[in-house]
């Protein structure tokens, strides 16, 4: 089984930084993208970053210039840089991966459970 596993979330002022770290692990023989989603109370899920396997990176609009998406591959991680964080930076911030298990596998996308990152005076 394939696994997810976010950190690094947590209760940060505004103006403050954060940075969230998602570890896949189990049965994987290649990772393409893999991204941040962040979803508030009562609102869609939404993009917030991307980045491929070979470093390509996209961000949501609202975070450009503030937020910076890394990935290390030999360790199957992606990291999320996050700085001049603001209120509504607020949500739940969700790990999502497109990858295969082995060379002939389909393409398959897994989610993390989640990090609360609340910034907040």
């Amino acid at each position: 089984q394939v696994q997810l596993v976010e950190s690094g979330g947590g209760l940060v002022q505004p103006g403050g930084s954060l940075r969230l770290s998602c570890a896949a692990s189990g049965r994987i023989f290649s990772i393409y993208t893999m991204g941040w989603y962040r979803q508030a109370p009562g609102m869609q899920r939404e993009l917030v970053a991307a980045i491929t396997s070979l470093g390509r990176t996209n961000y949501a609009d609202s975070v450009k210039g503030r937020f910076t998406i890394s990935r290390d591959n030999a360790k199957n991680t992606v990291y999320l840089q996050m700085n001049s964080l603001k209120p509504e930076d607020t949500a739940v911030y969700y790990c999502n991966a497109d990858l295969i298990v082995t060379m002939t596998s389909p393409v398959l996308n897994y989610w993390g459970q989640g990090t609360q990152v609340t910034v907040s005076s």
